[in-house]
């Protein structure tokens, strides 16, 4: 297990109900960090906190659609008035949506698509930017894919997305690359065994793939107070 301490400090996480963002709260908590955890699925959500207060971390549940017109910015708003600031902001939550020609891709697709793996992060970071510029090491971790540079055939609304949430969070980071505090980075975790990875490809046997939890000593690299790394696009190598 990372050995890091992460007492006294704030961590948001999106899509944290399963796959990478339950793990990744999880860990978190278990660092020490209060953790609001973010998701559509209440029941989930509720199946979390029994499991950070079982390994004896503390929560905050905030269920939430991403889609939805102003939870983000509301959120943003409690952040501030309850806590003024925010530490760790980890933007995971992810929407495959249809492998399937581009051309016939509906709007209906591209739009939720779009709006969860990149518009949300893009509203996330107007929500917080002001909280994590509060805390003395701010850190935002963006979950994108190697679909973004892969850009393989019928992926198109999610390569798409991914791509496009690499060059916003970079180009974010870009505007802080003289920050003292705010530390902004990318992460690939490549295949892992979530539910998304089994849509994607429903022939491949899950038990062959690394737990996300996997993931945690490079994401724990990236939210610690002593981070140096920024603007970065970081491959899960395991």
């Amino acid at each position: 297990m990372t050995d890091i301490d992460l007492k006294g400090r704030l961590a948001l996480v999106s899509g944290a109900s399963r796959g990478i963002g339950r793990a990744l709260a999880l860990e978190l908590a278990r660092a020490g960090a209060h953790v609001i955890a973010t998701a559509r699925t209440q029941g989930a959500l509720e199946e979390l906190d029994d499991a950070i207060k079982a390994a004896g971390g503390t929560t905050t549940l905030v269920p939430m659609d991403l889609m939805s017109e102003d939870g983000i910015e509301q959120l943003g708003q409690i952040v501030t008035d309850r806590w003024g600031k925010l530490d760790i902001m980890i933007a995971n939550a992810g929407a495959l949506g249809e492998l399937t020609p581009a051309a016939q891709v509906k709007a209906k697709t591209w739009q939720n698509v779009l709006g969860v793996n990149l518009v949300a992060p893009a509203r996330m970071i107007r929500a917080f930017e002001g909280p994590l510029l509060s805390s003395d090491a701010g850190r935002a971790v963006f979950i994108s894919s190697g679909a973004a540079s892969s850009r393989r055939a019928f992926w198109a609304p999610y390569a798409a997305a991914k791509s496009g949430l690499d060059a916003l969070a970079q180009s974010w980071a870009a505007e802080h690359v003289n920050s003292p505090s705010l530390r902004i980075n990318v992460v690939y975790p490549g295949a892992m065994r979530t539910r998304m990875r089994a849509k994607a490809f429903p022939g491949e046997d899950p038990n062959s793939l690394p737990e996300p939890a996997a993931l945690w000593p490079l994401v724990a690299e990236l939210v610690g107070p002593d981070c140096a790394r920024h603007g970065e696009i970081v491959r899960f190598e395991g």
